[in-house]
């Protein structure tokens, strides 16, 4: 029998590569009928082709059909998963987003699971698609794949599904509203210069963009900070870059400058801006001079401030990340961020399928590192802490 099996499986092999569907199934199911008892399970062995379809081979052998080359009657073939499951991309998303699971209209997103799991997952409710398919919608949402080392930042806080629900209810809230949801944080210093940037863009074969050979440390090349600010429910960003360090100042000026210039015409009606931003950096919840400098911000604007902290270890979870960095990295891969003036156009020339907008400016100014906030000054503010975790849910309200 294996002798046998293998000859067919050698004359078969040179045979169906060229023939249609049906071609194929009607050869397949005329063997297995040549073979007898156990053919359709040889020959499903042999070729890969399912038993059913070998068995409608022969069924179709028998009654004679005259026509062998129509591959199959007109309207036939798989459906397009959009027309035969009209509601899986609202299901898709409900998937990603677990701790919202039934509420698509979540702002905020911090779960990452990969296509065969959601695949599963949708098995599990009567769905029958693809882990391909699942990509292929994620991609239209524009998600991204992100590596382990992105979405895991050291040991989870026994809190953090909790604090990850609270955000996402106080942004519904201040959504329904009306009322300006902002992302922030600080993306990854840039060299300023003729050095390489990673990526890869097209120019002609053989003529390559020069750039300098080594790119180590050095105080005295020009360095790029760009603080962004994501309006989550305008689906719009702004970028501050500045020209000397990361602090505390130079975050609140940069939110400050978004509202001046944008969000306080974008939110006229709005007397309060809730801020979404990690744990560390130069918005994180220890730093004293961030807190001063919202507060001389909210008594500027007469605005109420609410912040909400990522918790330690989830920054990549912060909506600005795959949201506006992700999108600005994409656009200036591969070109040497020569010039103040190159970033800049870089930046506001990103743009996304889904309206994605972005502006940005240079700042200028000059921040001082290692700026004390005293005892005093700390005890004039007018924070207020929530109940739950107050050290990263509190409110800056304008002091009269």
């Amino acid at each position: 029998m294996e002798a046998n099996a293998a000859a067919i499986k050698k004359k078969l092999s040179s045979i169906l590569p060229v023939l249609n569907e049906r071609q194929r199934r009607l050869v397949v199911g005329a063997e297995a009928l040549s073979i007898g008892h156990g053919g359709i399970k040889l020959l499903a062995n042999i070729t890969g082709i399912s038993s059913p379809t070998i068995r409608r081979g022969i069924r179709e052998l028998k009654s004679d059909v005259k026509n062998i080359d129509q591959v199959r009657v007109k309207g036939g073939g798989r459906k397009k998963t959009a027309n035969k499951y009209p509601e899986i991309e609202k299901l898709i998303e409900e998937i990603i987003e677990p701790e919202t699971r039934g509420d698509p209209e979540s702002p905020l997103r911090w779960t990452c699971k990969s296509v065969r799991n959601i695949a599963d997952v949708l098995a599990k409710n009567g769905y029958s698609i693809s882990h391909q398919t699942v990509a292929n919608i994620l991609h239209k949402f524009e998600y991204s794949l992100q590596g382990n080392k992105k979405t895991k930042e050291g040991k989870a806080h026994p809190d953090r599904d909790t604090q990850f629900k609270y955000i996402n209810k106080t942004a519904k809230s201040f959504l329904a509203n009306q009322d300006p949801v902002i992302s922030v944080d600080t993306k990854k210093k840039e060299l300023v210069g003729n050095y390489k940037n990673a990526g890869r863009e097209w120019q002609s074969k053989g003529n390559p963009k020069e750039v300098n050979g080594h790119d180590f440390p050095d105080p005295s090349v020009p360095k790029a900070v760009p603080y962004g600010v994501y309006d989550i429910g305008d689906n719009a960003g702004w970028i501050s870059v500045g020209i000397t360090a990361d602090t505390a100042e130079f975050a609140v000026a940069s939110i400050r400058y978004w509202w001046k210039k944008i969000g306080r015409k974008r939110y006229q009606s709005s007397k309060r801006l809730l801020i979404c931003a990690d744990a560390g950096g130069s918005n994180g919840y220890r730093s004293n001079l961030w807190k001063k400098e919202l507060q001389r911000f909210a008594d500027e604007e007469r605005i109420q401030i609410t912040v909400r902290h990522f918790p330690p270890g989830t920054s990549k979870w912060n909506k600005i990340e795959h949201r506006l960095f992700s999108f600005i990295s994409v656009n200036w891969r591969g070109k040497p961020l020569e010039t103040y003036e190159t970033i800049i156009n870089l930046i506001a020339a990103t743009t996304t399928k889904t309206g994605l907008v972005v502006e940005a400016r240079l700042d200028e100014n000059i921040y001082k590192k290692g700026i004390k906030v005293s005892q005093s000054e700390l005890k004039c503010l007018d924070i207020v802490g929530d109940k739950f975790h107050g050290e990263w849910n509190y409110t800056v309200a304008p002091r009269v």
